[in-house]
């Protein structure tokens, strides 16, 4: 005959191990929990760094418009301005390899049925654009003032269509020369305000939870409310500001 009192109690031990399993299990998850929600608590703080940088090159399209009733004899004086316009740029120092001509446009005007039949003028308009590109920017700012020159002399410049205004254009293009160096200036600024805030509450900076570069932008360095007029807008000045803003989350500890 068997004795069952001599048996372990084996729903007994069950019944404590499911509770100790219970037990270390809540542990665990008011853990995580806990680290969840430290790792929550961090700052955001962005940094800048500006640099003032020169155009290294410059594209200035001079544009100018004949008028006549005969396409031959305005040819001839588009010629001849077109030689005017070269001779000018030599005398301020720009070589004939950075000057080529573009856009040639001729109109008849009385092919263009809106126009009324008793129009007074010439009927034919022909538009040349001779563009200066070069890696000398300060000849083409130097030349751009004396450009009344031209007008004395007879060659009647214009605005163009796919130039807009009859003005140089200003671009830097060494801005991946600045980009390390920039980078790393507006993370280091960041961080300075991130100390300053886990300093001024009370709490350790930790390591990075997320970070974003930003945008590289050009701006003029003589900014203006009103960027419309010429000159006042970026590709218009010799003169730039490089900016670039990097948000930066650092976490916190108690």
């Amino acid at each position: 005959m068997n004795d069952d009192r001599s048996r372990p109690d084996l729903t007994g031990l069950g019944l404590m191990a499911l509770a100790l399993g219970i037990v270390v299990a809540g542990l665990l998850v008011g853990t995580g929990i806990s680290s969840v929600r430290t790792a929550d608590r961090f700052v955001t703080v962005k940094g800048v760094a500006e640099r003032e940088v020169k155009a290294d090159l410059a594209i200035w399209p001079i544009q100018f418009a004949v008028t006549d009733d005969n396409i031959p004899a305005a040819q001839t004086r588009v010629t001849q301005n077109v030689a005017r316009i070269e001779t000018f740029l030599a005398e301020n120092g720009i070589d004939t390899s950075e000057v080529e001509l573009q856009s040639l446009r001729v109109t008849d005007v009385l092919a263009n049925p809106y126009n009324p039949p008793n129009r007074v003028g010439n009927r034919y308009i022909i538009e040349q654009t001779v563009l200066v590109r070069t890696l000398r920017p300060d000849l083409v700012q130097a030349a751009s003032r004396r450009v009344g020159e031209l007008v004395n002399a007879g060659i009647p410049l214009s605005s163009g269509r796919e130039w807009g205004a009859t003005g140089p254009t200003y671009v830097f293009r060494k801005l991946n020369d600045l980009k390390p160096s920039m980078i790393a200036e507006a993370t280091a600024e960041a961080r300075k305000a991130a100390e300053q805030f886990a300093k001024d509450s009370k709490s350790r900076l930790g390591g990075i939870h997320r970070a974003s570069q930003g945008v590289f932008v050009i701006l003029p360095r003589d900014a203006s409310d009103s960027q419309g007029g010429p000159g006042m807008g970026e590709q218009g000045q010799m003169y730039k500001l490089v900016r670039v803003v990097t948000t930066v989350e650092y976490l916190l500890r108690g």
